[in-house]
């Protein structure tokens, strides 16, 4: 048996707002053996899936992880910028007709 990772654990606040949702019964009972396999209760388990894969969404989309070899390369293109194509004025041109400046 695999022990259970209790990633809401390390936040210290309390429970007070509920989350309901509805879901078919197939995954209910889904939730509902897997939480009894692992020792806690259905919400327990449904709420640290959840929380896991939030905290590893958010992650994914604030970090960019490079190889050695594009790192190069990143860093380079900031330190020596190529010179603007013809597209890519038109397109700030495009921009600044639709886009109003606040």
């Amino acid at each position: 048996m695999q022990a259970f990772d209790d990633f809401t654990g390390s936040v210290s606040e309390r429970s007070t707002v509920r989350m309901n949702f509805r879901t078919k019964p197939h995954i209910k009972r889904t939730i509902q053996r897997a939480a009894a396999l692992s020792g806690v209760d259905d919400s327990v388990f449904t709420i640290n899936a959840a929380y896991k894969a939030a905290l590893e969404t958010i992650s994914t989309h604030e970090r960019t992880v490079l190889r050695p070899v594009d790192h190069e390369a990143f860093f380079n293109a900031l330190d020596n910028p190529p010179a603007p194509t013809e597209r890519l004025r038109e397109a700030f041109a495009r921009h600044d007709r639709m886009i109003e400046n606040r």
